[in-house]
């Protein structure tokens, strides 16, 4: 047997990927971050035996697993997401592999991904941005020096900002080192829950509209000109543009 790091998606239970909701439906046991999980997410694991990690230790969960398997059962490690962001399944597959146990990671649709879709917006804009950062701010946890949200902001890239709500006014001091006040700024609570909020603005201003609606916590901060800007045509499409698929017509 082996353990399932499993990408929950950012919350709509729909966006769970098929593979995902059939490893859920046959679980045995399953071990998910309560305060990150939609709980419509957990009835596709009706019976199997649930593990609410949000209080636990590394050491605890680790147990529960490792336990789980040498019993011949089936055991799934629910994350928000995709595991592979900001999800700390390293450390716990560093373990179980200590123990001689094996893991699989299934991907799951990120809430960076799912934010983008509830603002209609593309990323990588041909002639605005072909870069996409994700990072977060130093708080609890710090970041390497080099990867400081204002040396990060020097490259004027598409930008999400994870884990940082609640510092907003930080993030936005830090960013406005090398964006413009005026560059388009959004803010995307719970990205495709039921009870999901978008606040769009531009950077200067986005501060206390994201702190007069309560919003601290499971949140992204998205910076850039792909939130507004049009860009050039792709070349994707191009007729002028040939590749291997496509050769100009005559």
């Amino acid at each position: 047997m082996k353990v399932y790091f499993v990408g929950s998606g950012p919350g709509d239970p729909e966006l769970l990927t098929l593979k995902a909701k059939r490893l859920l439906e046959s679980a045995d046991v399953v071990i998910y971050a309560g305060s990150l999980t939609n709980p419509a997410i957990l009835e596709f694991a009706k019976g199997a035996e649930l593990y609410d990690s949000s209080g636990m230790t590394l050491e605890e969960i680790v147990e529960i697993m490792e336990i789980a398997v040498r019993q011949g059962r089936r055991v799934v490690r629910l994350h928000s997401g995709d595991p592979s962001i900001y999800g700390a399944a390293g450390e716990q597959i560093q373990e179980l592999k200590k123990r001689g146990i094996e893991c699989e990671l299934v991907p799951g649709v990120s809430s960076f991904l799912a934010a983008a879709a509830r603002l209609g917006v593309e990323y990588t804009v041909p002639g605005v941005s072909q870069t996409v950062i994700l990072t977060r701010i130093a708080g609890r946890t710090p970041v390497p020096e080099k990867e400081r949200l204002e040396e990060l902001a020097k490259h004027r890239a598409s930008m999400v900002i994870f884990l940082s709500a609640s510092h907003i006014e930080e993030v936005v001091k830090q960013l406005l080192r090398s964006y413009p006040p005026a560059t388009p700024a959004a803010v995307v609570y719970r990205a495709s829950w039921e009870d999901e909020m978008v606040i769009r603005s531009c950077l200067g201003e986005i501060a206390p509209l994201v702190e007069r609606a309560g919003i601290r916590r499971s949140a992204l901060i998205l910076v850039g000109d792909f939130l507004e800007k049009q860009g050039e045509r792709s070349r994707l499409y191009n007729k002028e543009f040939t590749h291997g698929f496509r050769r100009r017509k005559k």
